[in-house]
């Protein structure tokens, strides 16, 4: 299973969107896909329409006491789409792991020799704290989700240099696959300025697709659905799908042919 870490200490970059729409992008083409809600509100969770009562296991079981992710694991509305939904109670778990010996490597024993999925996205919270830090320990790779905004870049700054402290610490093998670029405003000069600040500054670490500012991607979660489902011609669903196809072909080809 490749798993992906969708991280932003930065909180309102359109991350949850981005976890719930590629995850369904990628389930639509045919990817046995999980979901894996590593965020207090569970807002990616209310997203796929998995209400409060409906979330009998949740991530913080899985990283405080020590279920198993099978046990976790509940199916979705949309087809090959599996979600480890995220109750209120995980915003006690840094507090509960501080004293733990295995406190940031506690998602990667949940989610090892796990071979029910063909890959793994985990929605994590806007910080970089122990739940951030254990969604990085057990990821393959990291996709950032960025905002077209002057403040946008100074988080990406820290985010990279957290990433390296990861690597250094606690997976080596952690990868960047790529940066989106969200909320993108063609009538706006300064999105068009950071966007091109962006990929003067990491040339091809920036996926080529861009995620606009569409009415229909905030619309979608009070419906409990995601915006491919709720309205699958809209702009920002057309861009997920285009996201989704960029991001396959960044996969290693042994797991894009698998």
């Amino acid at each position: 299973m490749i798993t992906i870490a969708i991280a932003n200490q930065k909180g309102g970059v359109g991350k949850t969107t981005t976890a719930i729409n590629i995850a369904t992008a990628m389930a639509a083409t045919g990817w046995k896909t999980l979901l894996i809600d590593l965020d207090p509100q569970g807002n990616a969770s209310t997203g796929m329409g998995v209400g409060t009562a409906d979330r009998e296991r949740s991530s913080y079981e899985l990283l405080v006491d020590g279920a198993s992710l099978m046990e976790c694991i509940q199916p979705t509305s949309i087809p090959g789409l599996d979600l480890v939904p995220a109750t209120v109670d995980l915003s006690g778990a840094e507090v509960e792991l501080v004293s733990v010996d295995d406190r940031t490597a506690r998602l990667t024993s949940a989610l090892e020799g796990h071979r029910g999925h063909d890959i793994a996205f985990i929605d994590c919270p806007p910080s970089l704290g122990l739940l951030t830090l254990n969604a990085l320990g057990a990821a393959d790779t990291l996709l950032v989700p960025l905002q077209c905004e002057f403040f946008a870049l100074e988080g990406l700054s820290q985010l990279l240099q957290t990433v390296e402290r990861v690597q250094q610490r606690f997976n080596s093998e952690l990868g960047i696959i790529g940066i989106v670029l969200t909320m993108f405003d063609r009538r706006n000069r300064l999105t068009d300025q950071v966007a091109d600040d962006v990929r003067d500054c990491l040339g091809g670490l920036v996926f080529e697709s861009v995620i606009p500012r569409n009415v229909r991607l905030s619309e979608a979660p009070s419906h409990g659905l995601p915006a491919l489902v709720y309205d699958h011609n809209c702009a920002g669903s057309r861009a997920y799908m285009a996201l989704a196809r960029e991001l396959i072909g960044r996969l290693p080809e042994e797991r894009r042919a698998a």
